[in-house]
């Protein structure tokens, strides 16, 4: 009778361990999906606090056409005023975030192009630190949307696999969903400074 509690009790203690184990990884994990995003937003918040010293310089150095620099303040402004914290990271939350980013992106590249048209702005140091430090902030948030996928993917991969998905399922563990091209996007939005 004891040879059969002491296995009982074995038993029972494998279990509880998978499960503390199991548990503490899909936390782990979730945290590492919110750290993730919390550098998707870092990035998208250097994009915004750049553009501003831009259209400073821009204006400062030529008379530039007044609705371009508009349009570019009027993107940045819809673009900072979604945030999406780690705690509210869905699908479509992100994606209308990452169409405000794209958007502000694409007005930004508007201003660059036609700047064409003033090689003496181009030529200040000012304006080229600003399109090195933006060209650079649009590696960024490539890289940080990378990672945040990767994230997504690792988290996932536990949630739905056997048998960490019994754990998931009880401590309400879902899937979750990164970064999704739209139709037409495999051409991504970059900053040209040519």
């Amino acid at each position: 009778m004891k040879r059969y509690t002491f296995i009982i009790v074995a038993i029972l203690v494998a279990i509880a361990v998978f499960f503390i184990v199991t548990y503490n990884s899909l936390i782990k994990k979730e945290e590492a999906v919110k750290k993730q995003w919390s550098e998707v937003q870092a990035t998208y918040q250097r994009r915004i606090d750049l553009i501003p010293s831009l259209v400073n310089v821009v204006k400062g150095q030529a008379d530039f056409e007044s609705t371009t620099l508009l349009q570019i303040t009027e993107a940045r402004n819809k673009a900072a005023a979604v945030t999406i914290s780690g705690d509210e990271i869905a699908a479509g939350k992100f994606n209308q975030q990452v169409k405000l980013q794209d958007d502000l992106a694409s007005a930004a590249n508007k201003l660059l192009i036609s700047l064409e048209a003033f090689p003496a702005l181009k030529g200040t140091a000012a304006f080229a630190g600003l399109q090195a430090q933006l060209e650079g902030t649009e590696r960024r948030i490539k890289f940080a949307r990378k990672d945040f996928n990767e994230a997504i993917a690792s988290y996932n991969n536990s949630v739905r696999n056997f048998p960490a998905k019994i754990v998931a399922g009880m401590f309400g563990f879902k899937p979750r969903e990164g970064f999704q091209s739209d139709t037409g996007a495999n051409k991504s939005i970059e900053i040209n400074f040519n």
